[in-house]
């Protein structure tokens, strides 16, 4: 049987709620029961205690375990709170940042990108790296390998001024040659996917790699052109994983696109007649 993962991002607790925010992925959730839920940052729009007790009250009681990473809406919005107290409320909930889940059939390894001193663009330490190549090395081969982090490591369809994380080339290519095989983020509000031989030159035998982002969640707004709000869920076969996008629309999550993605160095079987 694959291994499942719901992947939700951006859902802004304290913006404009929703009662889908409270109620609408219980669907979702029985279509697909998924063994583990990623959630890559935003959880809060301003990062106060009542809005972290919302958003993790909603996450723990959709029923799998969750991965919850920090988004820049997470932290403190007010001084010197943003700085002396950055991540008391996010740990006082979630205990880490950078958390790491190992289950059936999936190692994650979680990286925060935030930095407190900028209010958009985030960016990825070199000791952070260190550490998380190390995590990817050491985990088992038989698991999907999955690096989770708030800020896009690929652009968005629309128009966005949110930059992605700094020195993504580098910090791409470091999660990429120590085994990650899927890497998600959110921040842009866009559900973006993308495969390792569609934006990498590369030559031999090199493995598959997903890049992708979700879409927001939270409630979107109506000024910002390419905002849908929806989720994805990731199913990974032992040759094969593929992403599936959720869009709510008329009161439901309507399944909207199905892509497949080779998980090994060989492309896909091309089916003929």
């Amino acid at each position: 049987m694959p291994t499942r993962i719901l992947h939700v991002s951006d859902l802004h607790f304290g913006a404009r709620d929703d009662p889908i925010l409270e109620h609408g992925l219980a669907s979702v959730i029985e279509r697909v029961r998924p063994q583990l839920v990623i959630a890559t940052g935003d959880l809060t729009n301003r990062g106060r205690r009542d809005q972290h007790e919302r958003a993790a009250a909603f996450l723990n009681g959709l029923g799998p375990p969750v991965v919850a990473i920090p988004g820049n809406h997470d932290i403190p919005y007010s001084l010197p709170a943003r700085f002396t107290t950055t991540w008391a409320e996010f740990e006082r909930q979630w205990q880490t940042t950078e958390p790491e889940h190992v289950g059936e059939g999936v190692h994650v390894v979680g990286l925060n990108s935030v930095r407190p001193w900028r209010h958009q663009s985030g960016g990825i330490s070199e000791a952070q790296l260190v550490r998380a190549t190390a995590r990817l090395r050491q985990a088992s081969t038989d698991r999907l390998r999955v690096v989770a982090l708030h800020h896009q490591l690929v652009g968005a369809p629309w128009r966005t001024r949110k930059k992605p994380v700094a020195r993504r080339t580098h910090v791409l290519a470091r999660l990429v040659d120590s085994g990650a095989e899927l890497i998600v983020g959110g921040h842009i509000h866009q559900g973006t996917v993308s495969e390792r031989h569609e934006f990498e030159v590369i030559t031999g035998d090199a493995r598959g790699v997903v890049v992708s982002i979700a879409p927001g969640l939270g409630q979107p707004r109506p000024e910002r052109r390419g905002e849908a709000r929806g989720c994805l869920v990731y199913r990974a076969g032992g040759d094969t994983l593929s992403v599936d996008t959720y869009i709510w629309r008329e009161g439901d999550w309507g399944l909207t696109a199905v892509r497949t993605f080779p998980r090994g160095p060989q492309p896909l079987a091309v089916e003929t007649g």
